[in-house]
């Protein structure tokens, strides 16, 4: 007589212990190098897209601040900044953002910050995501650089266009810093994947 299999208690497949275990094992993983490199460039991701944020709300801050003061002039410093709204996630900040005419936004503009809203998120929320240490090979470890690579590059992008706002607000009377800002995402590049060597540049010409 055949027996109905038993349905699994959380609807599927049972999965490896392998993917649910501990994330540290005794086992020794692949390519420990690889994967410290990897470790490196995620760490430093990570705080660019945390400080990208953080300009983010400042920028808003300000330009709420802004606002309140001139709808209502006679108020002082310390009852407008009572009257400041809570600070929210990334994409409603920037949408709130791109309403104010603080730093003079244009389409391209809300372009770039939104493909650094979506790098910020991937770098936050996939940055390290090699999935099981020990057992990731190098070809996906190299997969996942590149995906990450690519997250940075539209994070620096979006990071570069707010940095300019908030040198704006604290140095209002100096001019911007031209050539840094050409020369801001290869920095960031350098800085965030330089320990890989020319390994990920072969990688991207196809070589």
């Amino acid at each position: 007589m055949n027996r109905q299999k038993k349905a699994h208690p959380i609807g599927r497949k049972p999965l490896s212990l392998h993917a649910v275990s501990w994330s540290l094992s005794r086992l020794k993983p692949r390519e420990p190098e690889l994967l410290d490199a990897t470790f490196l460039s995620a760490g430093r991701a990570l705080y660019l897209a945390n400080e990208f944020e953080s300009k983010c709300q400042f920028v808003l801050r300000i330009s709420n601040l802004i606002a309140i003061v001139e709808d209502d002039p006679v108020l002082g410093l310390q009852e407008a900044i009572s009257l400041l709204p809570g600070e929210k996630m990334l994409g409603p900040t920037l949408k709130d953002l791109t309403q104010h005419t603080l730093g003079g936004f244009g389409s391209q503009d809300i372009g770039v910050l939104d493909k650094a809203r979506k790098g910020r998120n991937f770098i936050a929320h996939e940055g390290a995501a090699i999935g099981v240490m020990w057992a990731a090979k190098s070809n996906q470890i190299l997969d996942h650089i590149i995906r990450l690579r690519a997250a940075v590059a539209d994070l620096a992008h979006g990071d570069n266009l707010i940095s300019q706002w908030c040198h704006g607000i604290e140095e209002p009377k100096e001019s911007l810093p031209r050539f840094f800002i050409e020369a801001y995402p290869s920095m960031i590049d350098e800085w965030v994947f330089g320990h890989f060597g020319e390994l990920l540049d072969a990688l991207d010409s196809g070589d």
